[in-house]
C-alpha cells in the first residue's frame, strides 16, 4: 500500500492517507517531496498558519473520505532547533489494506457504441483519456465526467465512471456544485468551444475564477459540429459558415487569454494529433491542485477539416509550434534552429548562430505570471507573414487555495462557533406580529 503523508512542523501526530498502489514499508521524511505517480511515498508539506493546530487538521482531513485517514504517530529519532522539529520519520506498512487489481485503458471503456463521425479528432482524445486514467491511482467510482451539449459531451457515455451529460452550457455549474459537496471525487468538465465560450461564457469564468479542484478539457475546433456547421465563439473572421454565408464579421474568443483574464491557475494547450502530449498534459492537468484548464486542439472532418493542420502536419508542425517546458529555452523548427527572444515586452524570432545561443533565448517559467500573458497572446494568423509560432504546453500554474476547502472549513468554523442552525428558526425570523 502507498501513503500520501502530510507533514507539518508543529502538528503532532501526522496525518497521513493512502493511495491504492503496492509498496513496501518505507521511511519517509519532510525532506522527501516527490510526485506521487511512479513512486513509492509522496510528502506533501504543510505550513501550519493557525494559532489552532486543528485548523490544519481539518484543512487535511477535507481533502480525504472517512475510509481513508490514518494518523501516524512519530518515532523517536526527531531532531529540534531552536524548540523547532527539523526533520522527522515515519513507518507505514504495506500489509494493512489489500490492493485492488490494477486497471487498464479497457476498463475506462464502456459498451456503448462510440457515435462520432469516422475520422474526428475526439476518438484520439478520448484514447488518450483512457490511456492515463489507470495512472491515476484513482478507483473509478471516485471519478466523474461532466459534459454539456456538444459533439464532444458525448465523453460520459464512454468513459466507464460515473458521469453526467448534462445542460447546454452548465456542465461547469454542476461540477462546481458536485465538488462542494463531494471534495474527494476527481471531476472531469469535457465541453467544446461553443458550449463553454458560448452559452456557457459566463459559468465557465466563475469556475475558473473560484477555483474548484477539478479539470476542464476544452475541445476546440472552431465550429458548432452538431448542430451541422455554424461558426463559434472561437471561429476565425471572415468564415464562411452556414449561419455566415458572407463571412463572419465576429472577432473570435482567444480561449487561454480568456483563462488569464479569469484569473485561472493552471492553463495549457495541446492538440489531437499528438497522443504523447496530450497524455502529458492531461496528467499535468490531474496533478494540479485547483482547476485546471486545458484546450485541446480539435478537428472536425466534416464541417471544419484541416483547420489546426498547420500546427500538426509533418511538414509544418516543426516551424509552426511551439513546445513549452519548464526551465527550457523557448526553441522550434525543424533542427531548432530558431529561437524566440524578447524585445522589451514583444516576442520575436531569431535565428540561432551568429553569436545567438539557445541560451539568449527566453527561458519558459510557467511560474511568470507577466510572461505569461504575452504567451497566450502568441496567437497569430498563420497566414500572414511574419507571425509567430502557435505555443502548446503549460502556459502558467500557480497555487491558491481551492474554493470547497475553503468553503468547508468556514461551515465548520461556523458550527463550532454558533452550533448547528435550525432551519425552522431561520424561517420564522427574530420578528413577530400579532394581528387583531
Amino acid at each position: 500500500m502507498e501513503w500520501v503523508v502530510c507533514i507539518c512542523y508543529r502538528l503532532l501526530p501526522v496525518a497521513a492517507v493512502p493511495v491504492m498502489a503496492p509498496g513496501p514499508m518505507v521511511p519517509v521524511t519532510d525532506v522527501q517531496v516527490r510526485p506521487a505517480l511512479g513512486c513509492p511515498v509522496t510528502v506533501v508539506p504543510v505550513v501550519a498558519a493557525a494559532v489552532d493546530c486543528t485548523l490544519c487538521t481539518r484543512i487535511l482531513w477535507s481533502l480525504f473520505p472517512k475510509d481513508r485517514r490514518k494518523m501516524i504517530k512519530p518515532t523517536q529519532n526527531d531532531y529540534f532547533y531552536d524548540n523547532v522539529p527539523l526533520q522527522r520519520t515515519y513507518y507505514m506498512s504495506s500489509t494493512t489494506i489489500n490492493t485492488p487489481p490494477a486497471l487498464t485503458a479497457k476498463d475506462f471503456a464502456t459498451d456503448q457504441e462510440v457515435r462520432w463521425c469516422p475520422g474526428c479528432g475526439d476518438y484520439s482524445i478520448l484514447a488518450q483519456v483512457q490511456k492515463i486514467m489507470p495512472t491515476l491511482g484513482i478507483p473509478r467510482e471516485n471519478i466523474v465526467i461532466i459534459s454539456g451539449i456538444g459533439c464532444s459531451s458525448r465523453f460520459p457515455y464512454y468513459m466507464n465512471t460515473y458521469g453526467m451529460h448534462s445542460i447546454h452550457g452548465r456542465a461547469t455549474a454542476i461540477a462546481s456544485g458536485l465538488k462542494a459537496s463531494r471534495p474527494e471525487l476527481s471531476i472531469w468538465v469535457v465541453t467544446g468551444d461553443g458550449d463553454s465560450l458560448s452559452i456557457g461564457g459566463n459559468h465557465t469564468i466563475h469556475l475558473l475564477r473560484r477555483n474548484f479542484d477539478l479539470n476542464i478539457l476544452l475541445f476546440n475546433n472552431q465550429i458548432y459540429g452538431l448542430t451541422k456547421g455554424q461558426y463559434s465563439p472561437t471561429s476565425e473572421e471572415h468564415k464562411v459558415t452556414k449561419s455566415t454565408p458572407f463571412g463572419s464579421i465576429d472577432h473570435p474568443f482567444n480561449p487561454l487569454a480568456l483563462a488569464m483574464g479569469a484569473d485561472a491557475t493552471f492553463i495549457a494547450r495541446s492538440m489531437d494529433r499528438d497522443p504523447k502530449h496530450l497524455q502529458q498534459l492531461l496528467l499535468r492537468s490531474q496533478a494540479h491542485r485547483g482547476t485546471s484548464f486545458l484546450e485541446i486542439y480539435q478537428n472536425c472532418n466534416i464541417f471544419n477539416d484541416g483547420a489546426f493542420e498547420v500546427f500538426t502536419e509533418k511538414g509544418s508542425k516543426p516551424v509552426e509550434t511551439l513546445f513549452l517546458e519548464q526551465g527550457k529555452p523557448l526553441v522550434f523548427g525543424a533542427s531548432r534552429e530558431k529561437g524566440i527572444r524578447l524585445d522589451g515586452f514583444r516576442p520575436v524570432v531569431v535565428e540561432l548562430g551568429n553569436g545567438i545561443s539557445e541560451s539568449d533565448c527566453w527561458i519558459h517559467d510557467e511560474k511568470d505570471f507577466y510572461k505569461a500573458q504575452i504567451l497566450v497572446r502568441m496567437f497569430d494568423d498563420p497566414r500572414v507573414e511574419g507571425h509567430l509560432p502557435r505555443p502548446f504546453g503549460v502556459f502558467y500554474q500557480t497555487d491558491r487555495p481551492c474554493y470547497e476547502d475553503m468553503l468547508n472549513l468556514q461551515i465548520e468554523e461556523v458550527i463550532q462557533s454558533k452550533g448547528k442552525g435550525d432551519l425552522d428558526k431561520l424561517l420564522r425570523g427574530s420578528e413577530t406580529w400579532t394581528i387583531a
